[in-house]
């Protein structure tokens, strides 16, 4: 049974997979393109939200350190994620390189966590933007009745026609194609960044020296306990995190993460890329070092602005120009903020159709979801199954509690590829590689170790969560994905490796 649960598809034959013409992706995206979708999922909620939260529970000015420790971690996961998606240019992002690497059954557990990951993710943020432009319409004097509001109304029913009508017409903007998805994106990226940079300059006329002293205020220790809220650590050591100090700023780099997620949603589309052997790495790195920049320069100006004491929780940038009697910056960057949430919702939905798409077309999942559309070259079917589910959820259910759910998945994941990264360097040296991790094995395991302790620092119950779903996730592949792999098809037919039998 263990040869069959770790047997690996050769790259090439997930090469040729994607050259068959009903699962064939169509290629049109550049370095360009990849980059732009890298910063509009990136630079969402995280910029917009966790700045002031981290500030004033965490780390004060020395948030901007935080995003820096998170920025390190993340890029060293996309150094490796860059070799793979260099070197195995197939849809599926880390569920197509574990299965080249360490076998069928973890590439089924990351496949499995990344479609709750990028579901998750993408609910959670349309709920996000729905807040937003219900507020919008609150201030036009245009107001929502609660029962589609996502509020409960006077008979217990609610429903956030806003967050799943979202869902729906992005839907429809990927069944139509992902050419299209990159132009929409660039438009709002464009209108996004461009009020980053007006809170940068703008905020910087407004910087006061005093508020950055203290700039690591003093330590206050967390008391241990045995809440299931407190971090993992806590409960394996007898100890929590500090607030404040140095361990404070480690303790934010394991919050304001969340902010970094989905740059590597950009890996997901690297069989739909021109040239992915060369613009794949770029759109990784290019898209995180921007907004690694952009983020420690937003957090530097706002806590200069406002003490961190002082910092809103809830919309920390409007709400520092309120304070200092500039309202209208204030509305500016709310607006910004709903627009920017689209490509968030947009690029998340795109990245989980993909890898949903690769697990089907190796039989994991049903083969039905694995046929392209005949005109648009999109993958159609999982992508309107998907989006139909994810408008329901974001529809109907509150999802704040389980946003925790979203960064352990992530940094599951890009355990999983800084290990397959050493894996993949010794059983197949031969593979032509156009982008090399440098240092390795140091590096990817610089990267497992760095992953690690961030996960650690998320709370249990928040691991027996995700516990619970990679149980789920075990049941529908033993029952179903085991005996339906092309890889165990190929074995009962006694077709060779270059069909897809097991190495």
């Amino acid at each position: 049974m263990s040869s069959t649960l770790f047997r690996t598809k050769r790259v090439e034959q997930s090469i040729q997979d994607t050259e068959e013409p009903e699962h064939a992706l169509k290629k049109s995206l550049s370095a360009l393109d990849l980059t732009v979708f890298g910063v509009g999922v990136i630079i969402g909620t995280g910029i917009f939200v966790l700045t002031g939260t981290v500030a004033k529970n965490n780390a004060g000015p020395a948030v901007a350190l935080a995003f820096v420790v998170a920025g390190v971690v993340c890029a060293l996961a996309a150094l490796c994620y860059a070799e793979f998606a260099s070197t195995v240019p197939v849809a599926g992002s880390a569920y197509t390189f574990s299965y080249a690497s360490l076998g069928e059954l973890p590439a089924w557990i990351i496949g499995w966590d990344l479609v709750l990951e990028f579901a998750l993710g993408t609910a959670v943020v349309a709920v996000g933007w729905s807040g937003y432009i219900a507020s919008l319409l609150d201030n036009a004097g245009w107001h929502l009745p609660e029962a589609l509001s996502g509020r409960d109304g006077a008979d217990g029913f609610g429903f956030d026609i806003l967050a799943a009508a979202l869902v729906l017409v992005l839907t429809g903007i990927l069944v139509l194609g992902t050419k299209l998805s990159a132009r929409v994106t660039s438009i709002v990226v464009a209108v996004k960044v461009t009020v980053v940079l007006v809170v940068i300059i703008a905020g910087a006329f407004f910087i006061k020296g005093d508020n950055y002293d203290p700039f690591i205020p003093k330590s206050q220790p967390v008391e241990a306990g045995g809440d299931l809220q407190a971090p993992l650590i806590q409960l394996m050591f007898g100890w929590a995190p500090s607030n404040f100090g140095v361990m404070g700023i480690f303790t934010a780099a394991s919050v304001v993460f969340f902010a970094f997620i989905g740059f590597d949603v950009v890996a997901t589309a690297a069989e739909e890329t021109r040239n992915p052997q060369r613009d794949m790495p770029r759109g990784i790195l290019g898209s995180l070092l921007i907004c690694t920049t952009l983020y420690v320069a937003v957090s530097i100006v706002v806590t200069g602005m406002q003490k961190y004491t002082d910092l809103s929780v809830t919309a920390p940038l409007a709400d520092a120009f309120k304070a200092i009697g500039h309202p209208w910056f204030a509305g500016f960057i709310s607006f910004g903020a709903a627009v920017g949430l689209t490509t968030v919702c947009m690029i998340l939905l795109l990245g989980q159709t993909r890898v949903f798409f690769a697990m089907s077309r190796d039989g994991l999942l049903p083969r039905f979801f694995s046929h392209v559309h005949p005109r648009f070259k999109t993958p159609h079917r999982p992508t309107i199954l998907l989006g139909v589910i994810i408008a329901i959820v974001a529809g109907f259910t509150p999802l704040s509690e389980l946003a925790e759910l979203v960064n352990i998945g992530t940094l599951f994941a890009f355990v999983v590829v800084a290990i397959g990264v050493i894996i993949l360097r010794r059983t197949r040296p031969d593979l032509p590689r156009s982008f090399r991790t440098p240092w390795v094995p140091v590096l990817p395991i610089l990267s497992v170790l760095a992953s690690l302790w961030l996960m650690l620092n998320l709370p249990t119950e928040t691991w027996l969560r995700f516990a619970g779903w990679m149980v789920l996730g075990f049941l529908v592949y033993f029952l179903y994905g085991r005996s339906h792999s092309r890889l165990a098809k190929g074995e009962r037919t006694g077709v060779g490796q270059p069909n897809g039998s097991a190495e």
